[in-house]
């Protein structure tokens, strides 16, 4: 997990280049980039970066690829057809560049229509209980009140996609499936799934760093629950396996 956030060595001439392309490069993307271009996965994958359109030089460049491959979904409630059929692949990446391109060009999770989801998943995992790699598995929950959807959905979203492709959760990352996130019209829910309910060393470290990730403070508690127990009963009637 670490190495996905250690600085890439560039040559001078390609920083040379970096330096002559900024100006073209901050006028189209209407970004600061500060005292030094980003050189590492781990700038890039700052939150504060958001939308990042490399200019003619940087696009020459290397990409920062990321340790697994990622497929984002998208699930419309529409109750004339199936579940299966409401549930569309919006594409595939595995760059931090293409990250970025990609959350650019959705709709951001607070302007959904209530009823629908997101989902990022690695890729070959499907965004369901049934799927082989997530039915022994389980979710952190973390739950929103109606009045934090214009306030911290957003951030929070983006957040737990930075937590998954930056694989931060060390050498448990291999235990992450994916994340979800519903908007709903009572309370919007953020989960990240693992595919080991009981593997409890790997549950609870991820769940502390997702909780200290996402800041949220010491006094909100998180609840693990296992996709077998939320199968048979409503999340609210879920008990929780673990908490942080």
């Amino acid at each position: 997990g670490r190495e996905a956030e250690g600085d890439i060595q560039k040559g001078q001439k390609e920083k040379e280049e970096k330096e002559k392309g900024r100006e073209d490069q901050e006028a189209a993307a209407g970004a600061s980039l500060g005292e030094e271009a980003p050189c590492s996965r781990g700038a890039l994958l700052s939150p504060s970066r958001k939308a990042w359109n490399p200019g003619p030089a940087e696009s020459k460049l290397e990409l920062h690829p990321l340790l697994n491959r990622w497929a984002l979904w998208f699930f419309k409630n529409d109750h004339s057809r199936t579940w299966q059929d409401n549930l569309q692949l919006v594409t595939k990446f595995d760059t931090v560049e293409d990250f970025w391109a990609m959350y650019s060009n959705i709709q951001l999770a607070s302007k959904l229509s209530s009823g629908c989801d997101y989902a990022l998943f690695k890729d070959g995992i499907e965004p369901m209980w049934e799927d082989s790699r997530n039915k022994r598995g389980g979710r952190w929950l973390v739950s929103l009140a109606k009045q934090q959807r214009h306030s911290e959905l957003d951030h929070l979203w983006l957040e737990t996609l930075l937590c998954l492709i930056g694989e931060s959760f060390e050498e448990h990352s291999r235990e992450v499936c994916g994340a979800v996130i519903n908007i709903r019209t009572k309370r919007d829910k953020i989960a990240v799934w693992t595919r080991e309910a009981e593997n409890q060393e790997g549950v609870l470290h991820i769940g502390r760093v997702y909780k200290e990730r996402l800041g949220l403070s010491t006094k909100t508690v998180i609840g693990y629950q296992a996709h077998a127990d939320t199968a048979s009963k409503s999340s609210s009637l879920a008990k929780n396996k673990f908490v942080v």
